[in-house]
């Protein structure tokens, strides 16, 4: 008797389905439809400019320092600065005189340099800042009120 060889061309295979994997860390199953979006705290909230700056710093050209922010106030290299509520009397003369020679508008921030580092998503203290591209954010706005 004659057997007959099933070629792969000849043979018959069963369709089989992708399986799809089972348990916890399975990402397959899981696709993501929507965007997540981060939870804003409440000082955040309460701040529009909060979120500005960080957005600013995440996005765009920041500089942190009081001697860097001031001979950038002096030169005219940035369109914006922003100032601790807790910064010393001379700092805060000397950038608003620098500002205003340079005319570059200089907002004070209402939170302490400590939560202004924080923000910035610094872990020191941040008396003063400017901003030398804004990038997406609408930190510029700001400046006209």
């Amino acid at each position: 008797m004659e057997e007959k060889e099933e070629t792969p061309a000849t043979a018959e295979f069963p369709e089989e389905e992708p399986k799809e994997k089972k348990g916890k860390g399975s990402r397959a199953r899981r696709q993501k439809t929507e965007v997540v979006r981060k939870r804003k705290s409440q000082k955040e909230r309460e701040n529009p400019l909060s979120a500005a700056i960080r957005l600013a710093v995440e996005s765009g050209k920041v500089g942190f320092g009081s001697n860097q922010s001031m001979r950038d106030l002096l030169l005219g290299k940035t369109k914006m600065a922003v100032i601790a509520k807790n910064a010393p009397l001379h700092v805060k003369e000397d950038a608003g005189k620098y500002g205003g020679l340079s005319g570059i508008p200089v907002v004070e921030f209402p939170g302490t340099s400590i939560e202004l580092g924080a923000i910035c998503g610094k872990p020191y203290p941040v008396l003063l800042l400017t901003v030398r591209e804004e990038g997406v954010s609408n930190i510029l706005d700001f400046a006209k009120k």
